[in-house]
């Protein structure tokens, strides 16, 4: 056999091409990663959480301890006549807040008045109002002919809302203010200073809510008409089994065992609020900021402003009230079906 028709062992510069062709057909696509991770570092993020609960149930200290800062207002001590307000108040605290190179501006939104009269009734109407002009704000920035290249976004992304701890049921205000609420805002229900309650109390106050919010069709967040696929159903049903979150806040710190804890001390030992044994303190702060703050602004962005949105331009542009529903909010899946055929249609 001749040396050229002599089989030769590859070398190892033919499987050096093996590796090059391999990296031939590599297009890059994965990239584009990297270039939105880019962006938005250098953009920051945005979230705007609204607190809702009547008066002493923790809302401040609980919001300083979710983002281990001063975030949230902290009264002033009023005078006698002046500690219960009149009406509602809306008062907002900004502050900006960078955690390993990522900076997010932080709203607060504080309700202080809810639920502290002995005449409660209608005292959502203010709080509606407010989320509401928040969505008509940002449309009026949307449809300018020379609108900002980037629109501040003041819409209230998510409702922290209150349940004092009576381990019993939930007041006709609860029903009535997630009622109404849950159809323009993400709603999530927690149950305050919760080691006032033992165990087994809890488990029962827990059962008994998720009891009354299927009864009155109150969807709070996650709703499960928006999980996405069987995996976010999944994750989503896991989460929907826990609320209302049973939670205890603090911003003092203590010594255990050698660790410093976030916790409230007592003569029988200390309630470390991010140990799950304990309450479900992480459980609600993993939902809000580290597995789905994106999909509450999208949901937001997608689904509660879009209901919005349809409806003022319905209302601007004159359409016969056929096109819609009466009551747009009251089924926002439909809602989400119209904005896709009838938006384009609108916006001219």
């Amino acid at each position: 056999m001749s040396e050229s028709a002599k089989p030769h062992p590859p070398s190892s510069q033919a499987k050096g091409e093996k590796s090059h062709a391999g990296e031939f057909g590599y297009v890059g696509i994965d990239a584009i990663l990297e270039q939105m991770r880019r962006k938005a570092m250098k953009q920051g993020f945005e979230l705007n959480i609204m607190v809702v609960g009547q008066s002493g149930l923790g809302k401040s200290t609980l919001m300083n301890t979710l983002f281990k800062s001063k975030v949230s207002r902290k009264s002033a001590q009023p005078n006698p006549e002046e500690r219960i307000p009149k009406t509602i108040e809306i008062k907002s605290i900004s502050h900006d807040i960078e955690e390993k190179g990522v900076r997010m501006k932080l709203t607060v939104i504080d309700t202080p008045g809810f639920g502290d009269h002995i005449n409660n009734e209608n005292c959502w109407q203010p709080i509606m109002k407010f989320i509401n002009d928040q969505y008509e704000a940002y449309l009026q920035e949307e449809i300018n002919i020379n609108r900002k290249k980037r629109i501040p976004d003041s819409r209230v992304h998510c409702c922290i809302y209150f349940i004092p701890p009576t381990g019993h049921c939930l007041r006709p205000l609860d029903v009535e203010f997630m009622r109404r609420l849950s159809k323009v805002v993400n709603i999530v229900p927690v149950i305050a200073k919760a080691d006032t309650l033992t165990l087994e109390e809890r488990d029962f106050f827990k059962q008994k809510i998720r009891e009354e919010l299927r009864a009155n069709e109150i969807d709070v967040y996650p709703q499960k008409e928006f999980d996405e696929d069987a995996e976010d159903r999944m994750i989503n049903d896991k989460i929907r089994e826990m609320i209302p979150f049973a939670v205890v806040g603090s911003d003092q710190e203590y010594q255990v065992n050698g660790k410093r804890i976030l916790g409230r001390k007592t003569k029988w030992g200390t309630i470390e609020v991010e140990n799950i044994a304990h309450c479900e303190f992480a459980y609600l702060r993993d939902l809000l900021i580290r597995t789905h703050m994106q999909n509450i602004k999208d949901i937001t962005s997608s689904i509660h402003f879009e209901t919005y949105r349809v409806r003022r331009l319905n209302e601007s542009n004159g359409l016969p009230h056929h096109h819609l529903p009466d009551d747009l909010s009251a089924d926002p899946k439909a809602n989400a079906v119209l904005c896709s055929t009838n938006i384009r249609f609108l916006s001219y």
